[in-house]
């Protein structure tokens, strides 16, 4: 009986060892991330029957070390916490897009006002050499803005390239680590006879948290034990004991752009589509280059696209110090064209052919036959048709050559902010006045007046008039009528009800009070009751010193809806910029807010399962301790009584 009751004492003894041996663990490591407190499961080692007595207990065993530890909770933390660093991510590159875009002082609304209240100063003192000086450097002044922002764009985009490089070599670290432990734990267990290596599954767990933190995973568990890890909507990164190798490279359709590629076993590289890709930081990334970044170039692009075709059309309409008809006053991009590097040879051109119709989109052309081709929107994935003048939202294309298969990447407004620059330097070349004089001939003798008349693009050139100009006789009758029109000319007419009247070349046009009268890209308006065979002038303007009043078209582009479909002008596209990225930074802030308390509450109830609790420890060696001191007080009494038995034989 006292074997017996030395034995039991021993596995009392070892019981209570295991015991805090597992609680000092757990103390040791209450700072560690990732660990799970451990338990040492101790159970009966049952009993001996004797006979006429019953069974007496022979003591405890420890028959396993388990880990506390909840599946669905720690997969709950891991998409949570996931989804928070894609916020994040987003949230921090956005709000430095808000913070150039909002500034008041060095944003780009301040210059476009300064340029038009130049414009406008020009159009009050036409000679005048310094407001001349002055609008050409508002404009320059323009255009640096313009650059400036584009420049800190394209360094945001070449960061982010950066820092999604960065993360896929972290992502393939922590693809190799987990499975060399997948291996580890297969071994370990099958070593053991299913036995779990619990501080290997802590450190397992923890490094598929930290991938969370860079792209969203999904988690399968083998038969085994094993983790199969996939990214995206599928793609594997982990499975089994093998990791897939992930590379950063230069996208297929877009040099510019950094993205995600899977190695295979011969070596080669196969971009994986970015639309897969979400969660941590490089869904974040990804996200905000496609969805904010992107838009934001783009968007600035055909605000300076914009401005440099309307201005240029205007300017080139009027007349400069020396009599001449203006040049362009900008330079002007044109639509960027990127061939996918597997094309077999196409070419595709583009031009604009309505810049009011340009949208912020990217588009992909994809040859579908011989110089056959489809035009995909890529904001909102749409096939478009081209319209009655061939073109597809403001941009004309052209294909030759190529295979079924080949694509194109088209940006039309992507560099349109970089290649903005003011191509007039002389003050004298300053297209302020009007290319055309008009006025009633002295000696009239009714009050019919013609007005100074305008002129339009593209019909309007050098050789709309005659040399000696056009003189206009008013003929009384039945109709009253005007002749004197050039020969070769048509003439529109559109009268004060709006209706429009067209008359072929040389044909005798009607007169009416107050009508339009159009030939050539020139359009007067004659107004009141002339008398018979009173004329009227239209002639060249050979000197525009003091004539301002195309300088006063020009600054009426201001406030001209010419961006959009004729839907906004330069000041509201801007502002709708500025709105669109506030907007979208303080939308992405309040739903990290919100995701962000989301993942604290599931790390609280997830730690409440996992996480060591120091007090508890403590109070838990203070009882292991008492155990292991009464276990070793039986196996004393124990001794006491077999040396008390061996005295009594002797």
């Amino acid at each position: 009986m006292s074997n017996s009751m030395f034995l039991t004492g021993l596995s009392g003894l070892n019981a209570a060892q295991a015991a805090l041996v597992t609680t000092g663990h757990n103390t040791a490591n209450v700072n560690t991330a990732g660990y799970s407190r451990q338990t040492a499961q101790v159970a009966s080692s049952g009993g001996i029957y004797a006979p006429g007595i019953g069974f007496f207990g022979t003591g405890a065993k420890t028959t396993d070390v388990t880990r506390s530890y909840d599946q669905y909770l720690t997969s709950q933390l891991n998409q949570a916490q996931s989804l928070n660093q894609s916020l994040t991510t987003h949230y921090t590159q956005v709000s430095q897009i808000d913070n150039l875009l909002a500034n008041q002082t060095a944003g780009l609304a301040p210059q476009l006002q300064t340029l038009f209240t130049n414009v406008q100063a020009v159009a009050n003192t036409p000679a005048d050499p310094s407001a001349r000086q002055q609008l050409i450097s508002s404009g320059q002044a323009v255009t640096n803005q313009f650059r400036s922002m584009d420049q800190y764009l394209t360094g945001l985009n070449a960061n982010v390239n950066d820092q999604i490089s960065g993360t896929v070599d972290q992502i393939n670290t922590y693809a190799e680590q987990i499975a060399n432990l997948n291996k580890q734990v297969a071994m370990l267990s099958n070593a053991t006879g299913g036995q779990a290596p619990n501080d290997l599954l802590d450190q397992r767990d923890q490094l598929i948290n930290d991938l969370g933190k860079l792209v969203g995973t999904k988690l399968v568990v083998q038969d085994g034990g094993q983790y199969n890890v996939f990214i995206g909507n599928g793609q594997t990164l982990v499975l089994g004991d093998k990791a897939t190798k992930l590379a950063a490279v230069s996208a297929s359709s877009d040099p510019t752009r950094t993205t995600l590629a899977t190695v295979n076993a011969a070596g080669d590289k196969v971009d994986v589509q970015e639309s897969m890709i979400s969660g941590g930081s490089l869904g974040g990334l990804l996200q905000f280059r496609n969805e904010t970044l992107s838009n934001a170039q783009n968007s600035l692009g055909r605000i300076a696209i914009a401005l440099s075709d309307t201005f240029n059309a205007q300017h080139k309409l009027g007349i400069d110090l020396n009599g001449d008809l203006g040049t362009d006053f900008f330079s002007q991009a044109s639509p960027g064209v990127i061939s996918n590097s597997r094309n077999t040879g196409a070419t595709v051109l583009a031009s604009f052919s309505d810049t009011s119709k340009l949208t912020i989109s990217d588009y992909r052309v994809d040859v579908t036959a011989a110089a056959s081709f489809t035009v995909t929107r890529l904001s909102d994935n749409t096939l478009i048709s081209p319209d009655s003048k061939g073109a597809y939202d403001g941009v004309n294309l052209t294909l030759t050559g190529g295979a079924v298969g080949d694509s194109f990447l088209i940006q039309p407004t992507r560099t349109g902010a970089r290649d903005l620059a003011v191509t007039l330097t002389d003050p004298a070349k300053v297209a302020a006045a009007s290319p055309i004089i008009t006025g009633n001939t002295a000696g009239n003798q009714g009050s019919g007046a013609i007005s100074a008349g305008t002129v339009n693009a593209p019909d309007y050139s050098a050789t709309s008039l005659p040399a000696a100009g056009v003189t206009l006789k008013y003929q009384s009758g039945t109709p009253n009528a005007l002749s004197g029109f050039p020969a070769a000319s048509a003439v529109t007419v559109t009268n004060p009800d709006a209706t429009v009247v067209n008359y072929a070349a040389g044909a005798a046009v009607t007169y009416t009070a107050g009508a339009a009268y159009s030939f050539n890209g020139i359009t007067v308006n004659i107004s009141g009751a002339p008398a018979n065979n009173d004329t009227f002038t239209i002639g060249k303007n050979t000197g525009g010193v003091s004539d301002g009043s195309n300088a006063l078209l020009l600054g009426a582009l201001q406030n001209k809806k010419t961006i959009g479909g004729s839907s906004a002008s330069f000041n509201d596209a801007y502002g709708q910029l500025v709105s669109t990225i506030g907007n979208k930074a303080r939308q992405i802030q309040i739903s990290n807010t919100a995701q962000t308390s989301l993942t604290l509450q599931i790390r609280t109830a997830q730690q409440s399962v996992s996480g060591v609790n120091q007090d508890e420890e403590t109070a838990n060696l203070l009882m292991y301790q008492q155990m292991y001191q009464a276990n070793a007080k039986v196996i004393q009494t124990a001794s006491t009584m077999f040396d008390a038995v061996l005295g009594i034989r002797s």
